[in-house]
């Protein structure tokens, strides 16, 4: 009795424990979605400022926000680029990892952007802003070199991939049309011999030919002796020898 207690407490244990385990992880999921929606309703509204910025606020201020849209948007693309390439092509592991470094400058310039934006000295911001706009552009060139290398080994695969599907499904086709070869040219065959004849010799017969025909009769022709000959009547009787 108390073995059975035990066993009913235990699976009783586990049971509580793995609805634990399954409400924290869905109670994580969830926390993350949360947070995703929120990341990506913020970045939202930042781009959708920045953009009002760059129209609204000709001037420094403007150029400022103009750098980061690029900025953001370049880092962004190249971003979601790698993230999706790398489950399928383990070699871009080592680009990720360059990347990750790339976005550490990226982020610290974002900051110094951002921070400029308030600068009142308009005159000390015109100052700064053809160093700024160099490193901007230096990290977007980086970054459009990472995401358009990854996007093309991704489209070489592709083609080489599809030039091999195209042949073996040619292969496939020409296999699956051999019936047509088999019916236009059929296998040629040999004719069947003839029977041989039955000769008293038991040997091969050759077919007789007019001049061997033409030997046989002549020869036949000189063995056989000549009959009597006819008499005619003009020719004279012969005369009959006298006798004593």
């Amino acid at each position: 009795m108390e073995a059975v207690i035990a066993v009913v407490a235990l699976l009783f244990l586990l049971f509580v424990a793995l609805g634990a385990y399954v409400t924290v992880k869905v109670v994580g999921a969830a926390k993350r979605g949360v947070d995703r929606t929120l990341s990506q309703a913020r970045r939202t509204v930042e781009d959708t400022t920045l953009r009002a910025r760059t129209f609204a606020q000709p001037g420094p201020v403007g150029e400022l926000a103009q750098l980061r849209l690029k900025l953001r948007t370049s880092m962004r693309a190249t971003q979601d680029a790698l993230h999706a390439g790398v489950a399928e092509d383990e070699s871009l592991k080592e680009s990720l990892a360059l990347f990750d470094r790339l976005s550490a400058h990226g982020h610290e310039l974002d900051g110094e952007l951002r921070r400029l934006e308030t600068e009142p000295d308009r005159t000390k911001l015109a100052q700064r802003l053809p160093g700024l706009r160099e490193r901007t552009e230096q990290i977007i060139h980086s970054a459009d070199s990472l995401r358009w290398a990854a996007r093309d080994r991704a489209r070489r695969f592709a083609d080489d991939d599809l030039a091999s599907l195209s042949a073996q499904i040619d292969m496939e086709a020409g296999a699956l049309r051999h019936w047509t070869t088999e019916r236009t040219n059929p296998a040629s065959t040999w004719p069947e011999a003839p029977a041989p004849e039955d000769t008293t010799s038991g040997g091969q017969a050759w077919p007789e030919t007019p001049e061997s025909g033409t030997a046989e009769e002549q020869t036949r022709s000189a063995i056989t002796p000549p009959g009597r000959r006819p008499t005619y009547p003009w020719q004279k009787k012969p005369r009959p020898e006298s006798t004593t």
